[in-house]
């Protein structure tokens, strides 16, 4: 016989397995395993169930008290991911106002006032060109258009930049190339012509 579904015991093997994470990796946690059994609105993950995991893992920490409007501020949020260049700048604002930001705030895709105004906010240089700062992101595969003109949106790509690597030096290294035997080759045969033609010396 089949073992009975028991949604409770489910519940206490998913809560055992978060426990230890802190409440933002416990948010996205939860937020990619809905994308992943393709569950559709209404079904949402929302800020306060960071808390009731929390208060399930038995003190190990405690949650801090979400703001009145729920989310957090733009300049704390920025600060603790330290984004060391315009582009990591702008995908860092598009994450934070898809997901982190108080719900009067938050919005899919952002746009170059939206750049600048969270520029203001931070305290940081304003950008002498943000649309095309917006576009640079793009470009190297952080942001995907959004449906309006001048809109961008946080990807995949994006999204695991900010929420893995940033802060740290943020730098996606690129895998170098693997030389091809025939360029191997050219490489040795253009080495024995210069020792060649270098006077006193024997091939």
């Amino acid at each position: 016989m089949n073992k009975p579904v028991d949604d409770l015991e489910a519940v206490r093997t998913v809560v055992e397995a978060v426990q230890g994470f802190t409440d933002e990796e416990q948010q996205r946690i939860f937020r990619w395993a809905v994308e992943k059994l393709g569950l559709k609105p209404p079904f949402t993950v929302t800020q306060p169930l960071a808390p009731q995991l929390t208060a399930a893992q038995e003190g190990l920490h405690e949650a801090a008290p979400p703001s009145a409007a729920g989310g957090q501020d733009i300049k704390s949020f920025v600060a603790a991911k330290q984004p060391r260049s315009d582009v990591q700048y702008a995908a860092t604002v598009a994450y934070y106002h898809q997901f982190e930001a108080p719900q009067a705030e938050k919005k899919k895709c952002i746009g170059k006032d939206d750049l600048q105004e969270a520029a203001r906010k931070t305290g940081r240089e304003r950008f002498k060109s943000p649309d095309q700062t917006l576009r640079n992101a793009h470009a190297l595969g952080l942001l995907d258009k959004g449906d309006e003109a001048g809109t961008f949106c946080i990807n995949t790509v994006g999204e695991n930049l900010v929420a893995m690597t940033l802060p740290g030096n943020g730098t996606l290294q690129p895998k170098r190339a693997k030389k091809s035997p025939a360029t191997k080759v050219r490489g040795e045969l253009a080495k024995k012509a210069e020792r060649k033609k270098e006077p006193g010396k024997r091939v």
